[in-house]
């Protein structure tokens, strides 16, 4: 064989060869580095960068909310930079906040661990999504309730007013739903909420709460609100327990018997808001709420919902025997005329509707509540016209 074959056949091999490893990288680095190549491979066959979304493919997803927090790593950026020769990393400025509140820099190396021996995502053998992690967690959590004994009557009674109708199963709705003394059947189990300690703010601005959540096999867990309302969302099945006697709407005198559903408070915005300063002494909160008004009120100025201030209780009044929910329902459709409408920026820069928010005197909520209390309120609704509760149509 000449020189030539051999030069030939040299360059022709090295096309096959493995590329040199550089030296002192570690297997953090590796991942990483594995990780991008991946997305890359997406890129090049897609003709665009990974979105965000749930119409998506779930794969797609996890490529954006693994793009989102490279970029926003420093050291990231600065490993990658010479291989980025898509331009991937220009998104860092641009990166989605709330996917990448998702991810820590412990659950992004978490998802990238396997991805340097593997070019397919699909293999899922080192892909765990947060949401699965956390439920795995949770089960493993749970632990013998040491006074089940305690709770068994319950369970057998909430089962025969199931079975009698006294009771009935609805699909899950709202967090608010979550409180002391709530049924729920989640994971084919019936769900007690035994215990509720006091609600703080999250690490993304949100209202939480430590449970004591007892299970019909006898195990209980000390979950988050938060971790039960994703595992009631989830679950297909998964139902909310009805109260078994909702009662009168409203009762203004109590006895030592009657149990305690909550209270209804009105509060007062100190946003500088246009809208909310200007009207200041007309803009109220209402709702109902199984908590201490100082408990759902803490940590508001980080919150959408109480427009992302301060505020202060104007009054509250407390409800006994009574289904909140439809008493919030009912209080809401009263005063739906006079519902404000203004839209404000949440913490991560989006637009955002707060609810239960409404121009009316504080004179006029006092009269709803009367009217609760004897069980007129139904005949009326406000009009704001008149700043005045109206006899509804089908009452008049």
């Amino acid at each position: 064989m000449s020189d030539l074959d051999l030069d030939e056949l040299r360059e022709e091999l090295a096309e096959f060869a493995q590329p040199e490893t550089k030296a002192g990288r570690t297997p953090r680095e590796e991942r990483i580095i594995a990780g991008f190549a991946e997305i890359q491979r997406f890129t090049e066959k897609h003709g665009r960068v990974p979105q965000h979304g749930e119409g998506g493919d779930i794969f797609e997803r996890l490529y954006a909310v693994r793009l989102d927090r490279l970029c926003q790593l420093e050291d990231c950026r600065s490993l990658l930079a010479p291989l980025d020769h898509q331009g991937l990393l220009r998104g860092a400025e641009n990166a989605s906040a709330s996917s990448v509140e998702e991810m820590d820099e412990d659950e992004l190396l978490a998802e990238l661990e396997g991805a340097a021996g593997s070019a397919d995502i699909t293999e899922l053998r080192y892909v765990r999504p947060t949401a699965e992690k956390r439920a795995a967690e949770e089960t493993a959590n749970r632990a013998r309730c040491v006074d089940f004994e305690r709770f068994k009557p319950l369970f057998d009674a909430v089962q025969a007013e199931l079975d009698s109708g006294v009771r009935e199963t609805r699909p899950f709705e709202l967090k608010a739903e979550i409180g002391p003394g709530a049924w729920f059947i989640v994971g084919g189990q019936k769900a007690y909420v035994a215990d509720m300690e006091e609600v703080f703010i999250n690490a993304q601005g949100r209202t939480d709460a430590r449970l004591r959540v007892i299970f019909d096999n006898g195990t209980e867990s000390n979950m988050l609100m938060r971790s039960l309302q994703r595992a009631l969302h989830k679950d297909e099945a998964g139902r909310r327990i009805t109260d078994a006697v909702a009662g009168p709407l409203f009762s203004g005198a109590h006895t030592e018997d009657d149990l305690a559903s909550g209270t209804i408070y009105v509060l007062r915005s100190k946003s500088d808001h246009p809208t909310v300063a200007a009207n200041r002494d007309l803009v109220h909160k209402i709702g109902v709420t199984n908590m201490s008004v100082e408990q759902r009120i803490a940590g508001a100025r980080l919150q959408p919902t109480f427009i992302m201030a301060d505020v202060e209780i104007v009054a509250t009044y407390d409800l006994f025997n009574i289904n909140r929910a439809k008493l919030e329902r009912l209080i809401h459709r009263v005063f739906n005329p006079a519902r404000l409408n203004i839209t404000i920026t949440d913490r991560f820069g989006n637009p955002v509707v707060p609810q239960e928010w409404f121009l009316v005197p504080l004179f006029v909520i006092n009269e709803a509540v009367e009217r609760i209390k004897d069980g007129s309120i139904t005949q009326y609704i406000y009009d704001p016209s008149k700043a005045a509760l109206v006899r509804s149509r089908s009452e008049a």
